[in-house]
């Protein structure tokens, strides 16, 4: 291990941390904000999948290769639009009230960040929360609820932070993809599901699927947010049940 990290300095191989390069006269200003800022406006407009160095240069007004003096990689890139989200949250206020209220508006926030931004569900799984916006909203979400009782244990409170996190992210994810498949189509979403439910009647006549038949028939199809709400219900009906037993 290096002097460097030996003595607490900042450890420049993290973008969090890595120093800007010195402002220097151009026809087009940088910064990390500014880079991130328009790669998330391409994002929103032509999902993440547009996203590149060159495309995000090109909405600058700059080059690919000035981008690199502030960013690595692509997935530097995402680690930082992820955090900027999540400083999206964080602007919102702190979480108040029962622990139960301090869930659901964590949930409904996250619900509402990937409203704003249909790609951030793609990030929401599978990246290290280690930026400094992402580091503030846990931190947030750990000190509402720690001061609740039934979580003086560190370990009970973050076990139920990541339950509700795993549904949240696993309903959100759930959400997108019938929202996807419309949007791949081209039709509306009542158009799409007129068009695939003769094929779902062929399948169920089959006999093979006799509870997906039950579901059809006997289930009320809530909106996605309504649907959402009862989930989360559920999930917190759990740790009160824990929390009681």
């Amino acid at each position: 291990m290096s002097n460097q990290k030996e003595s607490g300095a900042p450890d420049p191989f993290l973008v969090w941390e890595r120093p800007e390069p010195k402002k220097r006269p151009a026809p087009a200003p940088l910064s990390r904000d500014r880079i991130v800022r328009a790669a998330i406006t391409l994002a929103d407009a032509e999902g993440l999948a547009a996203v590149s160095l060159r495309k995000v240069a090109a909405l600058l007004g700059s080059s690919p290769m000035r981008l690199y003096g502030y960013i690595d990689t692509k997935e530097e890139l995402l680690d930082l639009m992820l955090d900027a989200a999540y400083g999206e949250m964080i602007a919102e206020g702190p979480f108040q009230g029962a622990w139960q209220d301090c869930l659901r508006t964590m949930a409904q926030r996250t619900r509402e960040a990937v409203h704003r931004h249909a790609w951030l569900t793609e990030l929401l799984s599978g990246r290290p929360l280690q930026g400094p916006n992402a580091m503030t909203y846990s931190e947030a979400a750990l000190a509402a609820l720690s001061d609740q009782p039934g979580f003086e244990d560190i370990a009970v409170t973050l076990q139920t932070l990541k339950t509700v996190t795993a549904y949240v992210v696993g309903a959100l994810q759930d959400e997108a993809s019938e929202h996807h498949a419309v949007q791949v189509s081209g039709m509306t979403k009542e158009e799409w599901q007129l068009a695939t439910y003769p094929y779902l009647e062929r399948m169920l006549a089959t006999g093979r699927f006799p509870n997906i038949a039950r579901i059809v028939k006997e289930v009320e199809h809530p909106s996605p947010a309504e649907e959402f709400e009862r989930g989360l219900q559920i999930i917190l009906d759990g740790v009160a049940a824990r929390m009681n037993s």
